[in-house]
């Protein structure tokens, strides 16, 4: 549905839904956190801590460690966490290492600080060397905050970090996705009220900002002992939430929790991409980007910056006089994507401008960028997944982001065909089917859809069947198209201006569509209406398996806030389950391959609702099988589950 959403004209929805769907979340591109207005910073039923860093240690000597190992074997469980060099996971280099086996009850152990007169410090081979039994022990549980991060570091030095058992980061994020950041910091405020030594303060700010190497260990220490002393407080708090909620704490128990090693491997295991293939793309980009201005330049009859909105304003508005759609927060006309989009229809500069950024934006995002993405050691591409930052419970990705890559247009499928096999290997593809709309279906328990998935027909062509009142087999490719966007629109909340709009029919007819659709899918109006009520009633909505997408906005005075909201509230059960789903699939999928995979077949990016791998191709069509089926066993529905397998030497050939 994403993919769909990107080609049709729902950008505005898309960045809702995607986003919290209330204007209320947003996620930072390159750290991956949530950016969000929450309902209350500081929780009323969480008091306030008090820390005594004076109790903390300094672990400089081989007796003291043996003391503090000692209690990590003792403890039940005990906080974890690495200090290095780098936040990229590949180059990272351990500084040091922390743990809290009780609250107040903290140590750091330093290996690698080594600024001018550093006291001599234990040496990281022997120190990881008498830690690697206990982290690798399944047996002995470990809390962390973004364990994932730890766990790659770690298997940098030999070290398969096991009995992951709690993540205060994802623990916050299950218990509301959209309640404020979930880094370490902003969690310690809402549920300690607790303000931690921050980073900037003791590795200064800018171009002169230290590495944790480099920081004394005088301020070094108590910041890296805080770091798992709160974590520790962290958890008993939250979890003393979650522990209320058996459908959340299942979720984070059996899906976030148990996902973290297998993101953490696909991470690492990267993929690779061709950098000759990029590099003549973004010649010929930037060919057409020249065309495109000349072009611009022709109509406006003079020479301006396509980039500067103020230069389009003039342009577009003062010189052209086209008209304005919609205006910026200061009062200026607006030259946003949607208003180019309207003005396009009616005007060809506008047009070129949209065919201009988008180029831009997929030359400086992925053919100039992902060449020097490749990691010298590997040969591939590593991305960053990220499971605490779409208020839906997707995935999301930076460095590079895989989700934006267009699916429809040319520019987009060349560089998935830069995503390649090695040698003797196939890029295998697996994605759900119509994933969403066979929930909506199951929540709906709409009867013609239902009957529509289980016997297996074209729901485009059926849909429009219905409508137009004719039999399935006299369907047209233009009235199945115009079925199409029905189906992918109304249910997500588009209005009646929003179809003729995308249809490009009158508005009449447009609502005369919706009118037939509801009238011939009654389930699909009642759930609607019911969401609506059940989320306006108690502020959040629900996955099928429980997971909780809290709408903030539901009850605004603000009507615009309020329908973005009701509509998040329809859609977020829908794109919430099948983010549930495609993480079960994850699970069992990586469990086959560590369990029977021996070396052949490698998980290696989840996009959507696609699982895309690297397999020999000695093994691929019982690989292709195997993965279908699990795909297709990881949840029951009242209508089946497909999922679509094809293969290829790139990505793009592989759908």
């Amino acid at each position: 549905l994403i993919k769909l959403y990107g080609k049709m004209v729902f950008k505005s929805w898309l960045n809702e839904l995607l986003e919290g769907g209330t204007g209320v979340v947003q996620a930072d591109e390159k750290s991956g956190a949530v950016r969000s207005v929450p309902s209350q910073e500081v929780e009323l039923d969480n008091p306030a801590v008090t820390i005594d860093r004076s109790r903390y240690e300094t672990i400089l000597d081989k007796d003291t460690f043996a003391i503090w190992l000692q209690k990590l074997k003792d403890a039940e469980l005990f906080a974890f966490d690495t200090e290095t060099d780098s936040l990229d996971y590949m180059v990272a280099n351990l500084v040091g290492v922390s743990f809290a086996t009780e609250e107040g009850v903290a140590a750091y152990v330093p290996v690698a600080h080594d600024y001018l007169d550093a006291p001599e410090q234990l040496d990281r081979d022997w120190v990881l060397e008498q830690l690697k039994p206990i982290l690798e022990d399944d047996n002995q549980a470990k809390v962390g905050q973004n364990l994932k991060y730890d766990a790659s570091v770690l298997a940098r030095y030999d070290i398969d970090m096991k009995g992951i058992k709690h993540d205060t980061m994802l623990a916050s994020y299950v218990l509301n996705s959209v309640g404020g950041k979930h880094d370490m910091d902003s969690l310690a405020l809402r549920f300690l009220q607790h303000s931690c030594i921050s980073f900037e303060q003791i590795a200064g700010k800018g171009k002169k900002q230290l590495t944790f190497n480099q920081i004394e260990l005088e301020e070094a220490a108590p910041y890296a002992a805080e770091d798992a002393d709160v974590t520790l407080r962290l958890h008993n708090r939250i979890m003393s939430h979650l522990d209320k909620d058996e459908k959340l704490k299942a979720i984070y128990e059996e899906i976030e929790i148990p996902l973290v090693p297998v993101i953490s491997r696909i991470e690492r295991t990267g993929v690779f991409v061709d950098d000759m293939m990029l590099g003549a793309q973004s010649q010929e980009i930037a060919a057409r980007l020249d065309e495109l201005e000349q072009k611009a330049y022709e109509i406006a009859e003079q020479e301006f910056n396509l980039g500067s909105p103020k230069q389009l304003q003039a342009i577009l508005f003062e010189k052209m006089g086209l008209p304005v759609i919609k205006k910026t927060p200061s009062g200026a006309p607006s030259t946003n994507e949607e208003v180019l989009q309207e003005l396009a229809l009616d005007y060809p500069l506008p047009k070129i401008l949209i065919e201009y950024r988008g180029l831009a934006k997929l030359k400086s995002t992925y053919t100039d960028k992902l060449p020097k993405m490749i990691n010298a050691e590997t040969g591939r591409v590593h991305t960053s997944y990220h499971q605490a930052v779409t208020a839906t419970g997707r995935l999301s990705s930076t460095d590079p982001n895989l989700q934006n890559i267009p699916i429809r247009n040319e520019e987009g499928r060349r560089i998935r065909q830069a995503f390649v096999a090695p040698h003797g290997h196939k890029i295998l593809a697996v994605d759900y089917s119509q994933i969403e709309l066979r929930i909506m279906a199951h929540l709906s328990g709409d009867k013609a859809l239902l009957e529509a998935f289980q016997q297996g027909k074209d729901i485009h062509a059926a849909t429009a069947a219905e409508i137009i009142g004719v039999p399935i087999e006299e369907v047209s490719s233009e009235q199945r198209r115009q079925a199409k966007a029905v189906n992918f629109g109304l249910i997500y909340g588009m209005s009646a201006f929003g179809l003729a709009k995308q249809l490009g029919i009158a508005r009449g007819e447009a609502q005369r569509y919706m009118d037939t659709y509801f009238e011939r899918y009654p389930g699909v109006m009642q759930y609607m209406e019911d969401t609506r009520s059940t989320a306006s009633e108690q502020g959040y909505v629900e996955t099928i398996f429980g997971r909780r997408l809290h709408l903030p906005e539901i009850k605004s005075r603000n009507g615009m806030r309020r329908k973005a909201a009701e509509r998040a509230a329809i859609n977020a059960p829908m794109q919430g389950t099948a983010a549930d789903i495609i993480k079960k699939a994850m699970l069992l999928v990586d469990e086959w391959i560590e369990s029977h995979g021996e070396g052949r077949v490698k998980l290696l990016m989840q996009v959507h609702d696609e699982l895309v791998l690297e397999v020999e191709e000695s093994v691929l069509s019982e690989i292709e099988s195997k993965v279908q089926e699990l795909m297709e066993s990881a949840a029951t529905l009242d209508v089946p589950l497909i999922a679509e397998a094809g293969h290829g030497d790139n990505w793009d050939q592989a759908h």
